[in-house]
């Protein structure tokens, strides 16, 4: 479901400011966007028609997740339904204990595999939007679009980097890596194509040649015993439930 304008959804789970803000790279025009996860009542899930799955508005930017869907794109390691579990803590603003408890277990979402294929495909859906843009030769109405793209870009092959080499994910950039970023983003908005192919390659050969302390497997069995406890804990909830 799409709105332009929602409140938010009943039995938040976890949600926290996302986006620009959280990556430390915001600047006066950026957006405040919000990410969270929520439970429907467990009798939903058993009935004829299908419960919604997510919610999505503009104004506020916001997003809002099933707890089952949200499970299933995070053992994807969706980067950016990731980085909601490894936020610093001043960006959550709902934080129940089974919120609490999916912070806990959130290295149990994460493989080898999944991490190079979510990260590396986002990066090259980055390069491709800039790419499509044309010659590189970018209009002033095109640039700050492509700029944006391009610091996203860079933000992602850092993080992936990091989350490779340490097995865990650091979603606000370190200051020397936003300033990389920043000057990456002007560079790529001037026509420097080949900046975003470096960029690229660098993290495929990272991925692809160096040590990694993720596991080759996520670890199922403790997503499935924590969604349970989400199913058990908003049993017998459905007469207080408004879509």
């Amino acid at each position: 479901m799409s709105t332009d304008e929602i409140s938010t959804p009943p039995n938040v789970l976890l949600s926290g400011i996302v986006g620009s803000t959280a990556y430390g790279l915001a600047t006066q025009d950026s957006d405040i966007d919000r990410l969270g996860v929520f439970a429907s009542p467990t009798e939903k899930l058993l009935g004829l028609h299908p419960v919604q799955q997510s919610i999505v508005s503009t104004k506020p930017d916001a997003t809002f997740h099933e707890a089952g869907k949200f499970a299933a794109l995070a053992l994807k390691v969706n980067p950016t339904i990731t980085e909601l579990m490894w936020l610093p803590g001043d960006l959550y603003d709902a934080q129940t204990p089974l919120g609490t408890a999916l912070i806990g277990i959130r290295s149990a979402f994460l493989s080898r595999t999944a991490v190079r294929n979510a990260y590396l495909g986002y990066i090259t859906q980055q390069f491709r939007r800039l790419e499509n843009r044309g010659d590189g030769s970018f209009s002033a109405d095109t640039r700050k679009r492509t700029e944006k793209h391009a610091r996203h870009l860079y933000r992602l092959h850092a993080q992936a980097i990091m989350l490779w080499q340490t097995g865990r994910l650091t979603v606000r950039l370190p200051h020397g890596d936003a300033v990389l970023c920043r000057v990456f983003g002007e560079n790529v908005a001037r026509g420097d194509l080949d900046a975003g192919r470096r960029v690229i390659a660098w993290a495929e050969h990272v991925l692809d040649t160096s040590q990694t302390p993720l596991p080759e497997r996520p670890d199922e069995a403790t997503v499935e015993a924590w969604l349970q406890d989400v199913r058990r804990a908003h049993y017998g909830m459905e007469a207080a439930w408004t879509p």
